[in-house]
């Protein structure tokens, strides 16, 4: 049986868009094995699609952090024989950096990445066999699916589509519908503004959903209670892990979020999302590429609340839920 390894650690979102990839493999080779390189803290993203067969986690960042660590040098000996154990019929390095193309270079097999006009970091190129054009201004799931095209000999048709699968259960107990809040982002600049928050989410509890604002850091959770204080039905949870996201996400009737990981994943999951951009540019990340989203504002406009209550209002009364 052949395989393929996926290189494409992180981010969050960029892991999300690439995964499309899976169901253009699996409809032109549907004998063709997917393997997949993630950052540690995403190895449970990627395994919420069941097609794909082993997700070697990559703990840069911890052995950043401990160099010398004994546990350090271990994990990195595992990393490695676990990369090398097969001779794959090509290694998609999709990470655009050094050190995807330095993950791909341990591989065996053919290594493709993207071209020099293509990458963000062109001696990422050094190490690839074959080189394939997918310019930066296309959206970035497009890009992906350029190259393993190219790649693996088909053609790229259709829309990009998911095969992400969400926790059933719960982790919180809501009690009504729900909508969830993304006002998270490691960027400042990609932020909306805390008072249209506000004003938008008293909007949508008025109609009658409960607004959940998840959190990843303590900072974050601190602003996800400023935001929530005084609206009716707001829930801000406890930290949750990954999967427990993506079923809160899964089961919402609505995602409002800025452009971040979370919000790229609820649209992958078939969730009605409304992306808000600030300073990015949708064209090359927002979410109407999947269907399931309105992309609003972005390179230095700001959405104002009436447009994000118009939209959201729109996605609520026409997505179909399936």
């Amino acid at each position: 049986m052949s395989a393929v390894l996926v290189v494409r650690p992180s981010s969050l979102g960029d892991v999300v868009y690439a995964l499309a990839i899976v169901s253009d493999i699996k409809e032109h080779l549907p004998g063709c094995a997917v393997d997949w390189v993630a950052e540690r803290a995403f190895v449970p993203l990627v395994r919420l699609d069941a097609r794909v067969r082993h997700v070697i986690a990559f703990g840069l960042r911890s052995w950043r952090e401990r160099p010398l660590s004994t546990q350090t040098w271990a994990d990195m000996r595992a990393f490695r024989r676990d990369v090398v154990r097969e001779r794959y019929t090509a290694v998609l390095n999709l990470q655009e950096q050094v050190k995807g193309a330095l993950v791909s270079r341990l591989a065996r097999g053919t290594r493709h990445g993207f071209d020099r006009a293509s990458v963000r970091e062109v001696a990422s190129t050094w190490f690839d066999h074959v080189h394939h054009h997918a310019p930066r201004p296309m959206h970035f799931v497009q890009r992906c699916r350029v190259l393993a095209a190219g790649a693996l000999g088909y053609r790229v048709s259709g829309p990009p589509r998911w095969q992400l699968r969400a926790p059933r259960e719960l982790p919180i107990d809501i009690g009504r519908p729900h909508i969830v809040a993304l006002h998270m982002s490691s960027r400042a600049d990609k932020w909306w503004p805390d008072e249209r928050w506000r004003e938008a989410l008293a909007h949508f509890a008025h109609a009658g959903y409960a607004v959940v604002l998840p959190w990843g850091t303590a900072a974050e959770g601190e602003r996800s209670r400023a935001i929530a204080n005084g609206i009716e039905h707001a829930v801000v949870p406890s930290q949750l892990p990954l999967p427990q996201v993506a079923a809160l996400l899964q089961s919402a009737e609505l995602v409002v979020g800025v452009d971040t990981g979370l919000t790229h994943l609820a649209a992958a999951l078939r969730t009605p999302t409304l992306a808000v951009f600030t300073s990015t540019d949708a064209a090359q990340a927002g979410v109407a590429v999947t269907g399931n989203g309105i992309d609003l504002g972005g390179n230095g406009m700001v959405p104002s609340v009436a447009d994000v209550i118009a939209a959201g209002g729109r996605l609520l009364s026409t997505q179909p839920r399936c």
